[in-house]
């Protein structure tokens, strides 16, 4: 499993990379015009605050692994860990709409590998909450 957390961490890391496009790539400062200056704000505060969780929790898998498999700590971590990608999961079928990626290729071929991702995410750090040392 240590292998896997590693992985993971790694995907995460390079997810993180991902959130700098974002304002070019969906055309935020087009888009998000009518919008008022505090929601405008808000926006790429939350993808920059989003983007520095998802890099720690990267640097954390890479560099504790061990640590989040072997320890009551690390047991509680990959437990909330497992919640905070399960609902990311959730998210992508019942709070995304689908209008937003069926029927158009681009954004079909995006969802269905996020979709794996966040699948593989939270199943990693469910397993590793229930092989973990236990609460």
């Amino acid at each position: 499993m240590i292998v896997h957390v590693k992985i993971v961490g790694s995907l995460c890391i390079a997810l993180t990379l991902l959130h700098i496009i974002f304002p070019s790539y969906f055309n935020w400062k087009q888009g998000l015009k009518s919008i008022s200056l505090f929601n405008r704000q808000l926006m790429y505060v939350y993808t920059f605050f989003v983007a520095i969780v998802v890099f720690l929790i990267g640097i954390l898998c890479v560099t504790s692994s061990e640590a989040l498999l072997e320890t009551q700590l690390g047991n509680r971590l990959s437990l909330g860990l497992f919640i905070f990608w399960g609902l990311r999961l959730l998210f992508q079928f019942f709070v995304y709409s689908s209008k937003l990626w069926h029927g158009k290729p681009l954004e079909t071929g995006v969802h269905i590998p996020f979709s794996f991702l966040w699948i593989y995410f939270s199943g990693v750090f469910s397993i590793v909450f229930w092989i973990g040392p236990g609460i």
